[in-house]
């Protein structure tokens, strides 16, 4: 996020805040003074960010920058509006495993259990006259994780900041802003990829998931593989025999098939070869796949499937908020976000003046750190293999 931009957030800020309490009477008044300290820390973020904009655009000397880190106040507003940059980084863009995989929040750093009850649910079978009703049995199945710290540290030295390279200082919750993101997206990733691809613990024959075609291989992305995929996921059963219905569908490929898949969802008909009384015949319809999938390109399948299937593997999931999702991902209560921290000064200079309110008395350093706290799983425990298909892609 621009400097500029996070100004004006903070001014939009104040107007929604101005409308909601503004010209409403004396009940309103006891709101207002309650939230006049507030108001004021805000207003010193503006100037502080105003003040910051100004040094980076030339419009006041850098020696100004160095002068303001003595005061007291003035490196607290500076974290402030660092902080502010990293989430307003952070959520720049929707992460792509929310696409495919269930966000939820876990109260600490324990395992967490997520439970499912199966039975009871397949058909009533008949009952003869004066016959005893069969009793139905009823089963438990669970999946558990827990979340772990992720995290990083960024320092920028004292020549740096002499040498008047600010757009690396100010940049500094940008990079941590994106390594959070990144993290995120390659935990979530490594639930269902693996070196070769489809993940071996999720996608496996005793589940029933791999894409295979009338040879027994995985095939490549078509529009009859997508075909014969639909057909699995649709044919998916509970633990009880019963069908089980799937609305939404999102298809998931890494950038190498993001052609390949925007052709195939974007065409206008489809040309479908089907096998006629005495000769194959083909039939053109309207393309049903562009309103039955959603697609998702994601980045860090090559990067994972680094053996084979990097650039081929592609999977159908079930929507994560219907059933039960193949993929879960957790974050600390609390800490859903990256939080960003400065280290605190222990230097200053004998006799006091010019002294840096970040200097690092061992080596004249400043620094910053990132902690991210996140988890997940794959929820094959409670029948989340069911709402997922998958192929390398390599047709072997």
């Amino acid at each position: 996020m621009d400097m500029l931009e996070l100004l004006e957030t903070f001014r939009s800020d104040d107007a929604d805040f101005s409308n909601m309490f503004g010209g409403e009477g004396q009940r309103m008044r006891a709101v207002e003074r309650s939230a006049a300290e507030a108001s004021k820390h805000r207003r010193q973020l503006i100037e502080a960010a105003k003040f910051i904009s100004d040094i980076r655009s030339g419009r006041q000397p850098f020696g100004r920058l160095q002068e303001a880190m003595t005061r007291s106040d003035f490196p607290l507003l500076f974290a402030d509006i660092l902080d502010r940059q990293m989430l307003g980084s952070y959520k720049e863009t929707e992460p792509t495993w929310q696409a495919y995989a269930r966000r939820s929040v876990v109260p600490d750093f324990r395992n967490v259990k997520r439970f499912a009850m199966d039975g009871a649910e397949s058909r009533l079978g008949e009952v003869d006259e004066l016959e005893e009703y069969k009793k139905r049995a009823l089963q438990e199945r669970k999946d558990e994780f827990s979340v772990r710290k992720f995290g990083g540290r960024l320092d920028l030295s004292w020549e740096a900041m002499i040498n008047d390279d600010f757009d690396n200082f100010l940049d500094t919750p940008n990079r941590l802003a994106r390594a959070a993101r990144r993290t995120e997206a390659h935990f979530a990733t490594s639930l269902f990829v693996d070196k070769n691809g489809p993940h071996a613990s999720l996608y496996k024959a005793g589940n029933s998931n791999i894409i295979k075609d009338g040879e027994g291989k995985q095939p490549p992305l078509s529009i009859e593989a997508l075909q014969t995929a639909m057909t699995l996921l649709s044919g998916a059963v509970d633990f009880g025999g019963e069908p089980i219905l799937v609305d939404v569908v999102t298809l998931v490929v890494p950038p190498a098939l993001r052609v390949v898949a925007e052709n195939i969802l974007n065409a206008t008909e489809l040309r479908l070869e089907t096998n006629g009384a005495n000769e194959n015949q083909q039939l053109i319809v309207a393309n049903w796949m562009k309103n039955g999938l959603r697609l998702q390109v994601e980045p860090w399948i090559p990067h994972i499937a680094t053996t084979k299937g990097g650039n081929s593997m592609w999977a159908l999931f079930g929507a994560p908020t219907d059933g039960r999702p193949a993929l879960e991902m957790g974050f600390l209560r609390g800490n859903e976000e990256p939080a960003l921290y400065e280290r605190l000064p222990n230097a200053r200079r004998v006799g006091g003046g010019g002294g840096d309110a970040m200097e690092s008395f061992e080596d004249d350093s400043r620094a910053w750190r990132a902690r991210h706290v996140l988890g997940g799983t794959r929820l094959t425990g409670t029948g989340g293999e069911k709402s997922t298909v998958a192929s390398n892609g390599t047709g072997e």
